[in-house]
């Protein structure tokens, strides 16, 4: 059987299993090295549809307030064009501005700044710390979920961007705008470098389904170790 017909969205159960898992709970597990992206990089990537790389490009000054909304600004991917993506309540209730504050305080500027390039690029240690690599296990892995399904399909962490694309095209043709859905995914088919209503994308991006409203980044870093 081919083991890499294609990749696949998580499914809602695959979600809850991701966003309940031990980076999202009240334990630590044994020999963990735990670093801040493992919190916000999955999150963010499930709010925004950007890739590992774009993410773990963002500064402080990729946030951006446009038409009074808080935006990330995404523009470090040759394949997909540049955009705004307004920031989901949930990544604000999950203790986003208080994690700015930490970052200032520390004097960082990039958002993941505990994530370290591998042969130059972000997406690399990503993908070794969510699929796992040879024998070492991943964390969907010690998720319980499989890399590769029945049907040879694929899950890794570009799944999320999967997951993203599946509702806000639909949120899209409910606000009646294919243009929006476009430019959100960073899709050529959206010619224009900018989106003129920046509270439709605020309104699509708003009707992403929360996945766990009890996370915080807080309880993550206080974590028990037994």
């Amino acid at each position: 059987m081919k083991t890499h017909l294609g990749r696949r969205p998580f499914s809602a159960m695959e979600l809850h299993t991701l966003y309940t898992g031990y980076i999202y709970g009240d334990m630590r597990v044994v020999r963990e090295q735990a670093k801040h992206w493992h919190f916000w990089l999955p999150l963010i990537a499930y709010y925004t549809g950007a890739y590992s790389d774009e993410i773990g490009c963002l500064t402080l000054d990729d946030l951006t307030v446009e038409q009074n909304i808080l935006c990330f600004s995404f523009h470090t991917h040759g394949k997909i064009k540049p955009r705004l993506i307004p920031v989901h309540q949930a990544l604000i209730n999950a203790g986003f501005n208080d994690y700015l504050a930490f970052i200032k305080s520390q004097n960082q500027q990039r958002l993941m700044f505990d994530l370290p390039t591998k042969t130059g690029r972000y997406s690399e240690k990503v993908r070794i710390w969510f699929s796992g690599e040879g024998e070492r296990a991943g964390y969907l892995q010690k998720c319980a979920i499989p890399n590769i399904d029945q049907l040879g399909m694929k899950t890794a962490i570009s799944s999320l961007r999967l997951n993203f694309e599946q509702q806000v095209r639909i949120y899209a043709l409910q606000a009646n705008s294919k243009d929006a859905f476009n430019y959100l995914m960073g899709f050529n088919e959206y010619p224009h470098p900018n989106y003129s209503n920046v509270a439709v994308l605020n309104s699509i991006i708003g009707q992403i389904r929360v996945i766990n409203s009890q996370l915080h980044w807080q309880r993550f870093i206080n974590r028990d170790s037994h």
